[in-house]
């Protein structure tokens, strides 16, 4: 009677070990557990010691990694693990660009995109230790311009929230602005006009949002960003080949171009300058610095001896702050978000501080750290997000941790980022209507249209096209196909849509047909979307 009561509840609170030994079945092995100093710590058993677990694991890296770029067609990727306070592992496989023979190394550079956000936290760490700043510092007492839309946001927002994603900003908040080529000022100032979800608790991840708190610090410091992550972080620390300046990356003669997913295949086709969002995904470093880093993460902020960043600080930056994802069902584990690293647990028990990065024109990383463990690995690839890189990390500490492989990463994790490299609009696999309306009349619709986000739009006849042009100085064309009537299509090209997104521009039309306003399907997702003609002579 006790006993058949006793096991339902071990299969809510030990389903790991239930499904691995049956309910009270004589026939199964125990899953061994490996207990912590508190039951908090506990976790499962390695099958064996932990240096030959290791060892193992390092001996099957190069062929998981070699394999991994076979089956995805990613051209290349840097490797470095770390253990022990040593660097155990240092690896290039592939080529820098597709159609070349210039092989990857340790020391070749990558755009590690939103790796660098545990970076920029890193330093706020090591800010902290100087005094300038607390993780609890208001925003608004260093920036005191800077606004929300919500005033008590604004009030009460600190570095610390900005950094775990809290503040209620949108995922995404401020990126159209980038894709137009508006720099940095321009797109906080502007980010007074993007509606708040609940504050402090609700996340949602924002690289501008992050980029908020780590100006705030710039400024407490009296410093311009790229300048202190590597006065703070990557000088110290020897991370030579590192920066948070793209002209810096740009003319590193060993680098790795960026490669997105054209038609199927990786091309070497654009150039991504992140300057705007350099806090949340503008370094460029290689696997050899960042392994150094690694070191400075596993030994509580200190390097040799040297300390680089507050202890405390750090641990609260690498500890869980905010639940990032929500579990869809009883047997799933939720996810949590510390101040600029995932905090989360291993599905053997063991915490795993770790962060990916992702640009959808070409370029995939990530990292993780095991403090149990005293391990840690980073893996850069130049080829758009296809789970390569945490298929990588996830096998490899599946082999220190189970001795095998436990399912097949490369294929689970490449089906979950498939979509991000798939096109985007409300256009896309849409067949135009057969008998569509005509369009307007060129003078019904051309003129300036203005956005208080957006900023200034102009629709103008040019070489036969019907343009739109956006974007600071107008640098962004897109052309304006017709469609059905006030409805034309539009091809938008940037890091928020991929090759062969296509979406709608739709004109609001009076009663004698002459256009009040354009709405671009792609940019409205918060409701910013729509410019206001502007009714002047011209």
């Amino acid at each position: 009677m006790v006993k058949s009561r006793i096991c339902p509840a071990l299969a809510a609170i030990l389903l790991v070990a239930l499904v691995l030994t049956g309910c009270g079945s004589p026939a199964t092995k125990p899953l061994a557990v490996s207990a912590g100093e508190t039951p908090s710590s506990d976790a499962v058993a390695l099958p064996g010691e932990l240096d030959e677990q290791v060892q193992r694991a390092l001996e099957q890296l190069p062929e998981i990694a070699q394999q991994g770029l076979d089956s995805t067609g990613v051209p290349g990727m840097s490797i470095a693990v770390v253990f022990r306070d040593e660097v155990v592992f240092a690896e290039g496989f592939g080529v820098r660009e597709v159609g070349t023979d210039e092989g990857i190394t340790p020391d070749t550079v990558f755009q590690i995109a939103s790796l660098s956000k545990p970076l920029s936290a890193t330093a706020v760490s090591a800010a902290i230790a100087d005094g300038d700043v607390s993780w609890e510092t208001p925003i608004r007492t260093l920036l005191p311009e800077f606004e929300y839309s919500d005033p008590t946001v604004t009030e009460l927002a600190t570095i610390g929230d900005a950094f775990s994603h809290r503040t209620g900003l949108s995922t995404g908040a401020g990126d159209d602005l980038e894709d137009l080529g508006f720099d940095r000022d321009t797109i906080l100032q502007r980010l007074r006009f993007q509606p708040l979800d609940d504050f402090r608790s609700t996340y949602h991840y924002s690289n501008f949002g992050l980029t908020i708190g780590a100006e705030a610090v710039a400024v407490a410091r009296g410093q311009e960003w790229a300048d202190l992550v590597a006065e703070l972080v990557f000088d110290p620390i020897g991370m030579e080949s590192t920066s948070a300046r793209h002209d810096d990356y740009l003319s590193h003669p060993d680098r790795a171009l960026l490669h997105a997913v054209i038609d199927g295949e990786f091309v070497a086709a654009f150039d991504r300058d992140p300057d705007a969002q350099a806090p949340a995904g503008g370094v460029s470093s290689t696997a050899n610095d960042l392994a150094q880093w690694l070191r400075v993460l596993l030994d509580d902020g200190a390097l040799d001896g040297t300390q680089i960043a507050d202890s405390d600080a750090l641990v609260a930056a690498m500890s869980p702050q905010i639940v990032s994802s929500h579990p869809g069902a009883g047997i799933e584990r939720p996810s949590h978000y510390g101040h600029g690293f995932n905090a989360s647990p291993l599905v053997s028990g063991r915490m795993s501080i770790s962060h990916s990065g992702a640009f959808v024109l070409g370029a995939a990383t990530n990292f993780q750290v095991v403090p149990e463990l005293d391990l840690g690995i980073v893996v850069l690839t130049n080829g758009a997000p296809v789970g390569l890189p945490e298929a990588v990390t996830a096998s490899f500490l599946d082999l220190v941790q189970f001795g095998d492989i436990t399912r097949d990463w490369v294929a689970d994790l490449g089906a979950f980022f498939g979509p991000m490299t798939g096109p985007a609009g409300d256009l896309v696999e849409v067949d135009r209507p057969p008998s569509p309306e005509p369009a307007p009349s060129d003078p019904s619709v051309t003129g300036l249209y203005v956005s208080d986000y957006f900023g200034s739009l102009e629709v103008e006849r040019d070489r036969g096209a019907l343009i739109a042009r956006l974007g600071a100085e107008g640098s962004v064309a897109l052309e304006l196909e017709e469609w059905d009537g006030a409805t034309f299509a539009y091809s938008p090209s940037s890091e928020s849509a991929p090759w062969g997104s296509l979406s709608t521009a739709t004109f609001e039309l009076d009663g004698d047909g002459k256009a009040l306003s354009l709405r671009l399907s792609s940019f409205d997702e918060m409701g910013l979307g729509t410019f206001t003609r502007v009714w002047l002579e011209r």
